[in-house]
């Protein structure tokens, strides 16, 4: 029989011999269990899940610390994490966003910085910007122009010039010099504003630290004049170009131009455009800058003075475009000269700068919007008849008026001439379920079978308000197929 001294320390040679065969496997469980874990994470973490991993446990700094992360980059994941910063911490999110958007292998789109003023609602919380420049120099962080720059940006798409402004001046105290782009931000901010002493401070501003305006400065500064009635200050920037050694250009010009057109008188409109046509060159004024003072002479009710526009326009050797005659037919339908109209457009035609289709589509839709309807039907079945293609806006008009003239077949009828020439495809969509509601609505069930086939038969879903009562008919006359086949479109 064993004794109780022999018995313990049989036990005792056990135990040590057991822990010795477990502490060969490796280190205890615990720390292999918390390995696993990092390793888990690590690889299958999302990128926004270590950015935002890495933000919650180093909060300050971040612009120094965030390089570490090895995690790729794009709109998807910078979404992510602005999402989880949203809303309690919104300027991490924002320096987050600042961050990533000087970084070398990405850059932020348009719809990403208007994403981010309205996350966090910056043009609501213009404070915000005053607060990252305060922590950017609390925290000693290091920023570069690229910084301020994206900072700009988001202070340009909320609108806010008095923050850009600050930004502007908070950049020495950075060891930062602001370029001719920073200045051009900030100058578009108070042009938008119409705070034009500001900008033109601004503009002299850059002269005396040696950035000369841009034409992209000089633009703004044109609008911003134009823009508050103060046409002699654009006329004068104008002129100021050359001195600087920007010489004007056409967008000088036709930005001057449009904004006398506007806000100004039509004489002095006219005498601007001779004095383009004298200057030549990179200053001629081109087919925009003729059809945008057609529209202004259209709009003053002034078609005659648009006519000698266009007249001069062709003997400088500048062809119309289709929305120059549009808007002269417009004007003329407008003032009830349907003749000279028609004059028009064969004088037009002959020139060769423009089709009878694209003339007489024009003509038909400003008809319709004079209400000579009769007119309008009148000319475009005689378009059909004779071969010449109407536009997909005036097929979609016509048959939009006849329908709400309560003549849907007729606007079956005209759908199917339109069809056989090839002309179909460019009907809007809303105008094929305004068809087919009118047809169910008057119990023409032949009609309506033929139109739903050929809208399956081109994938032409059912548009709202319709789809509903179009669905509902189908339903009452026991057509399931159609109705299967248009919800599987999207019907």
């Amino acid at each position: 029989m064993n004794s109780p001294i022999i018995t313990r320390a049989y036990r005792a040679a056990k135990r040590n011999n057991l822990y010795s065969r477990i502490s060969s496997l490796g280190p205890p469980i615990k720390a292999q269990n918390f390995k696993i874990f990092t390793s888990h994470f690590s690889t299958t973490a999302t990128s926004a899940d270590k950015f935002y991993f890495h933000l919650q446990n180093n909060p300050n700094n971040i612009e120094k610390t965030l390089p570490a992360v090895k995690a790729k980059l794009d709109s998807t994941c910078v979404n992510d994490v602005l999402q989880r910063c949203f809303p309690r911490q919104s300027q991490l999110g924002i320096r987050f966003f600042i961050w990533a958007g000087i970084q070398f292998s990405y850059r932020h789109s348009l719809f990403m910085y208007e994403k981010v003023c309205e996350l966090f609602k910056i043009k609501q919380n213009p404070r915000i910007v005053i607060d990252l420049i305060e922590a950017y120099k609390k925290e000693e962080c290091v920023v570069s122009v690229k910084t301020m720059k994206v900072l700009l940006k988001l202070c340009e798409k909320a609108g806010l010039a008095n923050e850009a402004l600050f930004v502007l001046r908070k950049m020495p105290e950075f060891n930062l010099r602001a370029d001719t782009i920073i200045y051009n931000t900030v100058i578009r901010l108070f042009c938008g504003k119409g705070d034009m002493v500001m900008a033109d401070n601004l503009m002299k501003e850059m002269v005396l630290i040696d950035l000369y305006p841009d034409m992209i400065t000089n633009v703004s500064m044109i609008k911003g004049f134009c823009n508050v009635g103060r046409f002699e200050d654009a006329c004068r920037v104008v002129k100021a170009m050359r001195e600087h050694g920007c010489a004007p250009n056409a967008v000088a010009y036709s930005t001057l131009l449009d904004g006398i057109c506007k806000f100004g008188s039509m004489e002095m409109a006219l005498n601007l455009l001779e004095e383009m046509e004298k200057d030549g060159g990179d200053c001629s004024p081109n087919v925009v800058t003729y059809t945008s003072v057609i529209q202004s002479f259209c709009e003053k009710g002034m078609v005659m003075e648009g006519l000698g526009v266009l007249d001069r326009m062709e003997a400088y050797g500048c062809a119309p475009n289709r929305v120059t005659i549009s808007t002269l037919i417009k004007g003329l339908c407008h003032d009830g000269n349907i003749e000279e109209a028609y004059k028009l457009i064969d004088k037009i035609v002959a020139g060769g700068s423009v089709s009878y289709g694209d003339c007489y589509s024009s003509l038909v839709v400003a008809l319709v919007r004079i209400k000579r309807l009769k007119e309008a039907d009148k000319l475009f079945r005689k378009m059909l008849a004779s071969g010449v293609k109407p536009d997909g806006l005036a097929c979609s008009v016509m048959i939009k008026e006849l329908c709400l003239e309560g003549q849907v077949v007729d606007g079956f009828y005209l759908y199917e001439e339109i069809e056989k020439i090839g002309c179909s495809s460019s009907i809007d969509s809303d105008i094929h379920s305004i068809l087919l509601d009118g047809l169910c609505k008057e119990g023409h069930s032949q009609e309506a079978l033929k139109l739903s086939r050929s809208m399956l038969e081109r994938r032409i879903r059912l548009q709202a308000p319709y789809a509903d009562k179009i669905i509902e008919y189908l339903k009452k006359s026991g057509d399931n197929d159609l109705i299967t086949r248009f919800t599987r479109i999207g019907g």
